[in-house]
This record gives C-alpha cells, sequence and structure tokens, in this order.
C-alpha cells in the first residue's frame, strides 16, 4: 500500500521519517510513504491518480483548505475548523480528516499535569489554518474563549468562522500588542522567529503563562520555547504535535494503533541527524 504527504514546499518534511518507522515497527513491509511536492492547482490531478493501491495522504500548507471541495465525506471536525490535514481512502471514497487537533491537545497534556477544567485566558498568535486547529484544541481543552495576535484582522475572517462554528468566542488582538490578563495558554501558531517578542517579555517577567505550545519544530527550541522553560513554564513543541497528529494518520490509514515511541525515537533521531 502507498501513502504520501502533499504540499509546497515539502522537502524538509519529517512525515515520511515518523510513518516510515511506524510501518517498520508495525512489520507492514509493503507499504511506503513519500513526499510529493505539490500545490492546490496540481491537487485535483494528484487526487485522481491514487488507486486501490494506495491508502492515504497528509496534507500540509497550502493544502488544507483546498482538499475540501475534492473529498467525498468528512468528519465533522473538518468543517468544524475549516482544515483537513488527512485524506483516507476506502472503497474508491476519499474521507478527510484532522488530526492536528487531536495532536495539539496530546502534546499539551503531554507537558503538563492536566489542565484545569477551564485553562483560564488563551492567547493564540497567528489566524490562518493552524490557529483554528488550535482554537478547536483549547476548546477540547475546556477553553471557553480565546485572544488571536494576528497582523492583519482583515484576513482573520476563516479564523473567525471557525470560532462561530465551534462555539468558542474570539477577540482579535494586535500582533505584539498587550496581553492582558496573563494567558493560561499561549498557543503560537506563528513562523520561527516571528514570534520572539514574546519570548522576551517572558523573559522580562511581563508575560506569565501557564503553558506554551509552539508549533514550530525546527530549529529546536524556538527562543519562546527558551524563554517558557527558564521561566518555569511547560512548554510542548511543534515535533510533539507532529508526532501525535502522525500517529492518528497511521492508526486512520492502516487500522492499527500506532507504536507512538518507536516513531518518537526516529523523529528525534533524524532531528539530531540535522533533518
Amino acid at each position: 500500500m502507498k501513502a504520501a504527504v502533499l504540499g509546497a514546499p515539502i522537502a524538509h518534511s519529517l512525515s515520511p521519517v515518523l510513518h516510515r518507522a511506524a510501518y517498520q515497527a508495525l512489520g507492514l513491509t509493503g507499504w511506503s510513504y513519500q513526499a510529493i511536492e505539490c500545490d492546490e492547482a496540481g491537487l485535483p490531478g494528484l487526487l485522481a491518480g491514487c488507486g486501490p493501491d494506495w491508502a492515504g495522504l497528509s496534507l500540509t500548507m497550502p493544502l488544507k483548505r483546498a482538499v475540501l471541495s475534492l473529498l467525498d465525506d468528512a468528519e465533522p471536525l473538518v468543517a468544524d475548523v475549516g482544515a483537513a490535514n488527512t485524506v483516507r481512502f476506502d472503497a474508491g471514497l476519499r474521507h478527510g480528516h484532522n488530526t492536528d487537533v487531536p495532536g495539539m491537545i496530546t502534546a499539551i497534556t503531554e507537558v503538563t499535569a492536566g489542565l484545569p477544567a477551564d485553562p483560564g485566558p488563551v492567547l493564540i498568535l497567528g489566524g490562518g489554518a493552524t490557529a483554528c486547529s488550535a482554537l478547536a484544541a483549547v476548546r477540547g481543552l475546556g477553553a471557553s474563549q480565546a485572544t488571536a495576535a494576528v497582523r492583519d484582522p482583515g484576513r482573520a475572517g476563516d479564523l473567525l468562522a471557525a470560532a462561530d462554528r465551534l462555539g468558542i468566542p474570539v477577540r482579535l488582538a494586535p500582533f505584539g500588542g498587550p496581553a492582558q490578563p496573563a494567558p493560561g495558554l499561549l498557543v503560537s501558531t506563528a513562523p520561527a522567529g516571528a514570534a520572539d517578542h514574546y519570548a522576551e517579555r517572558i523573559r522580562q517577567g511581563t508575560l506569565r503563562p501557564g503553558c506554551v505550545l509552539d508549533v514550530v519544530y525546527h530549529p529546536w527550541p524556538t527562543a519562546l520555547a527558551a524563554a517558557a522553560q527558564q521561566a518555569g513554564v511547560p512548554a510542548a513543541g511543534g515535533f510533539a504535535l507532529l508526532l501525535h497528529q502522525a500517529a492518528r494518520q497511521v492508526e486512520l490509514m492502516t487500522g492499527k494503533s500506532a507504536p507512538v515511541e518507536a516513531m518518537r525515537a526516529a523523529g528525534l533521531a533524524a532531528l539530531a541527524a540535522g533533518r
């Protein structure tokens, strides 16, 4: 059986390392997983070419929203978030899933002893597709509202629409502006380096979140994660998110429990080797 990760650019992806490690640990010798460069224009044709020997696809930017109109059906979470990062093929049909949300929840709970029923004020940095998944994740952790720090409020329409579908109010704030009250949970969906201003605030003691998730996994630790750790704040990173969303993809595509520790070891070894 075949599977792959699609995106543009895609050469940097760690997904092949994680999925191949899973196949090896599960004894799935006939399975393969590759990285395929694919943009929005090429997605319909690529999907059309996936026959019965394909188990599924992992999707990264810019395809998580572009794929929605090409699916036969999708789990409710996909519609709520407005993004799918997984396509599972079954009997010629394309089923959409979002494993980013449970991946985020697991990444956060791994570094905490468990958040309260309501983690308190939530601050999300960014307003794109990953921020929409973050919004669903914090709802799953018990948050009742959130603030999203965005550079351009005019481009936050998808986030606000997702908030409405998820039933969690979102207040927009300027990126880099004051974060009051201090967030119980800070989730950065910004690119590497973009959240350094918030890292400096943590170092100065003017920002004290209860927990931090930075979706960047390389380089690690990010300035934000390092500042949090130095301040004694639990910090989860993008590798944990990538690992747990990939584990769920493995389960969806193979029907077997994911060998998370084997996947973790392979991913960390690849990062240590400079992947």
